[in-house]
C-alpha cells in the first residue's frame, strides 16, 4: 500500500483546548471535520495518551481556535510537541474561558468555536468525539493554515501521537 496517498486527504491545523478541573489544556489537532449543520456538529480525533483527551472526557467540552496560516513555528511546538502534564501551555498565550468554561487560544486565531460533547467513538489508539458547535466567533480575518502548508512551506514534523503520523515519515515533511 502506497501510504503517501494518504497525504493527498485536505486538512486544516487547529488547537482543541479543553480543562480538568481548574488546569487547561490543548494541542495541535489536524484531524477535524464539520459533520452537520443543524445542528452544527463536528468530529475531532484525540490520541487516548493525551493529556487534553483526558480533559475532554471529564469535562465533556472543548474549544477549537482555527490558526492563522502566518502561525510561527515556536507557537505551534508549545501546543503540538509539549506534554501538557508538564508544562502549562496556556502560560504566555493571550487566552479566555468561553461560555462552555472552556479555555480558548486566541493568539493566531482566526475564529473559534465552542463544543459540547454529544458522543464518542472509540478507536485503535485514538478517541473520536463529536460535540454540538454552541458557540462561534470570528476573531480577525486571514487565511487559515493547512497541514500541508505546516508541511511544505513551514518545514513542520507530524507527532507520533498524531492521527496523521505514519511510522518512517516521522521527522521529516509529509
Amino acid at each position: 500500500m502506497d501510504e503517501r496517498a494518504l497525504d493527498k486527504i485536505g486538512y486544516g491545523l487547529y488547537i482543541v483546548s479543553s480543562r480538568s478541573g481548574d488546569r487547561f489544556n490543548g494541542q495541535i489537532v489536524n484531524a477535524l471535520i464539520q459533520t452537520t449543520c443543524g445542528p452544527f456538529t463536528i468530529a475531532v480525533s484525540i490520541n487516548r495518551e493525551n493529556f487534553t483527551h483526558q480533559c475532554i472526557e471529564e469535562s465533556g467540552i472543548f474549544s477549537v481556535s482555527i490558526l492563522s496560516q502566518d502561525t510561527d513555528m515556536k507557537f505551534l511546538g508549545t501546543f503540538g510537541f509539549r506534554d501538557g502534564r508538564e508544562v502549562d501551555k496556556f502560560s504566555g498565550c493571550t487566552y479566555r474561558i468561553g461560555t462552555t468554561t472552556a479555555p480558548i487560544v486566541l493568539d493566531n486565531t482566526l475564529a473559534y468555536l465552542e463544543v459540547q460533547r454529544t458522543g464518542q467513538l472509540e478507536l485503535t489508539t485514538h478517541t473520536l468525539y463529536v460535540g454540538e458547535v454552541v458557540e462561534a466567533e470570528i476573531i480577525r480575518e486571514g487565511i487559515p493554515m493547512t497541514y500541508a502548508y505546516y508541511h511544505e512551506v513551514k518545514g513542520g514534523k507530524t507527532p507520533e501521537r498524531a492521527a496523521t503520523y505514519i511510522p518512517g515519515l516521522h521527522g521529516r515533511s509529509r
